[in-house]
């Protein structure tokens, strides 16, 4: 099947007074119709910003110094930023963390369906209408027709970050980039987000990048896992199979430090340190200073190493010679 977006050495840097931050740092990964991609790791590991370089959302200081975005083939890196406002909600689109940053206060929920809509597309209003409140239906809002009518600040967190959803799936793009829009729900509206997005995702065939800190909320939804650390992906591979049996050591770090059900009331698991400075990052592998089994050959960089399925950024990868 092609890729319905390729990501190829991408590289996003921020221009500061202390130096140069590299927040994305040569990040390569592809995902076909239909899937779901899951891009989990630390605050500050890259995930947001790599998902900000796709849709050309990088203000100043930040810029994409090289690499390569193709959305059906088509290069969308330094594209004029006119072409891009036409791909973005059209043919791709974002669902933030926080619906209240994107949603307008002062405008109704249909009017504010009605504007995404007719940016793209002309439309009547009934129609825009008919198809938003078909929307909020699909995305798990009872009574849509009559929530067209409420302002934002009249509904719960979870019915707004259901509105973002839907507005985001107006004009049925190919891909959707969400950026942990889930965090804030508390645990039942999560579930039944995630259950609504996996099932969009089969009925429309649109293709998911799901970032995201928390593995558990990734375990369920995506089929695909990249892990990313400092601004690099470090390990990739079928969600089942990293999570069994992680390759890199910050992907088994994370996996231990999620709370177990086999030992109640056990302390967490930490990886111990921070992550590393992206102006002035240690020398080879940025992870080196936190691991336990770093040694005198991890002060080079590791490179990607691939098999069939699995991939691993790794001078000593877990299970190797098993």
């Amino acid at each position: 099947m092609t890729a319905l977006l390729e990501v190829r050495d991408l590289a996003t840097h921020f221009a500061t007074r202390a130096g140069v931050l590299k927040a994305v740092d040569g990040v390569s990964f592809s995902i076909e119709p239909g899937e779901i991609v899951g891009l989990v790791g630390e605050s500050g590991s890259g995930k947001s910003v790599t998902g900000f370089s796709i849709l050309g959302l990088v203000d100043p200081p930040g810029r994409i110094v090289r690499g390569s975005v193709k959305l059906d083939g088509s290069e969308i890196v330094g594209l004029p930023a006119e072409r891009l406002r036409e791909l973005r909600g059209r043919r791709m689109a974002m669902v933030f963390q926080d619906p209240s940053t994107t949603l307008n206060p002062v405008l109704t929920i249909a009017v504010q369906m009605r504007l995404a809509l007719e940016a793209h597309e002309r439309v009547g209003a009934a129609a825009a209408r008919a198809r938003a409140a078909e929307l909020l239906g699909r995305v798990g809002i009872p009574d849509p027709a009559n929530r067209l009518d409420s302002y934002p600040h009249q509904l719960s967190g979870g019915m707004r970050q259901r509105v973002a959803i839907a507005i985001a799936l107006l004009n049925r793009p190919a891909l959707i980039i969400c950026d942990e829009p889930t965090t804030a729900l508390d645990v039942s509206i999560q579930a039944q987000i995630l259950t609504e997005m996996k099932a969009l995702a089969a009925d429309s065939g649109t293709a998911l990048v799901w970032i995201s800190h928390d593995l558990a909320t990734v375990s369920v939804l995506a089929s695909r896992i990249l892990v990313m650390y400092a601004g690099r992906v470090v390990e990739e591979g079928p969600t089942a199979d990293v999570l069994r049996a992680p390759r890199h050591p910050y992907t088994r770090g994370l996996l231990d430090s999620l709370p177990s059900i086999s030992e109640p009331g056990q302390e967490l698991r930490q990886i111990p340190g921070s992550m590393p400075s992206l102006i002035d990052p240690p020398p080879g592998c940025a992870f080196a200073p936190r691991c336990t089994i770093a040694d005198a050959g991890c002060a080079t960089m590791p490179e990607m190493r691939r098999d069939a399925s699995r991939g691993v950024r790794c001078h000593k990868p877990l299970g190797a010679g098993a």
